[in-house]
């Protein structure tokens, strides 16, 4: 009953996208690519195949919402955002059937079951989830400029986490093509997760239900795969759950289908 395909279709600065599956009905996390990004990389890992229930998005950056309007066009299925997001993005994509939540709301799409919640990051209304089938949880945040309580208790006794890592700290400090400014955004307190924030939420939230953790949104210039994996690999030491898989994920390319069951 449980049993849910997890694919990541991209993760990072240049589109973000997320598939889940179960029993031949699915649910996108965000259209941060294009569409016809979007249609190919579930036609290259066999998700195109599956009922598409519903689009729920995170907020309204573009690297979050690039594909939506001219994906929905050709996949028509509701978008699910919160009342910022909706607000942000209704006159773009102004067309689609829009269905409006509070940042804390339940979902029910088909057969997930999913819990909302808010999250600070420099949007309208931004939000993490946890998407529940059966027994088995997966937790996702993307973009989030610290972590609150309320994160922590949202993401404890998860199945599988997809977590932002998006920038070691000496290396954006070393970064010479942004400005100041923007790497004050970054890592301000509505900007992005650092490895080091990223290792200490999983070190607190990290239980015996955990199989599975992806690392997202990692930067190209101001991190590495290998250091972000360093991190959450040692924070899982560290709680005990070194046999937890941790998974990277890219922009530049579509995950593989993963089978996420409690």
């Amino acid at each position: 009953m449980g049993k849910v395909i997890l694919t990541v279709l991209g993760s990072g600065s240049r589109g973000n996208s997320l598939h889940l599956e179960h029993a031949g009905r699915a649910i996108l996390v965000d259209a941060g690519l294009s569409a016809k990004q979007l249609e190919g990389r579930m036609a290259e890992v066999g998700a195109e195949l599956a009922e598409l229930m519903g689009i729920v998005l995170t907020h309204e950056h573009g690297d979050h919402t690039a594909g939506l309007k001219t994906f929905v066009k050709k996949r028509r299925c509701p978008i699910f955002a919160s009342h910022g997001t909706k607000d942000a993005l209704e006159a773009e994509v102004a067309l689609a059937e829009w269905r409006g939540f509070q940042a804390g709301q339940r979902l029910e799409i088909g057969c997930f079951s999913i819990e909302t919640f808010p999250v600070p990051h420099d949007a309208a209304e931004p939000i993490g989830m946890r998407v529940t089938v059966g027994k088995t949880k997966v937790g996702l945040i993307s973009d989030l400029g610290f972590v609150t309580r309320l994160v922590v208790e949202r993401l404890k006794g998860c199945t599988a986490l997809v977590l932002e890592a998006n920038y070691d700290e000496a290396m954006l400090r070393a970064e010479e093509k942004r400005p100041w400014s923007v790497k004050q955004r970054i890592s301000a307190r509505h900007g992005h997760l650092s490895n080091g924030a990223a290792a200490q939420l999983v070190e607190e939230v990290a239980g015996p239900e955990l199989t599975d953790l992806f690392l997202g949104h990692i930067s190209e210039d101001c991190n590495r795969p290998e250091i972000a994996r360093r991190a959450i690999e040692e924070a899982l030491q560290r709680a005990g759950r070194g046999g937890v898989r941790v998974h990277e994920t890219s922009a530049g390319a579509v995950g593989q289908r993963f089978e996420i069951e409690a």
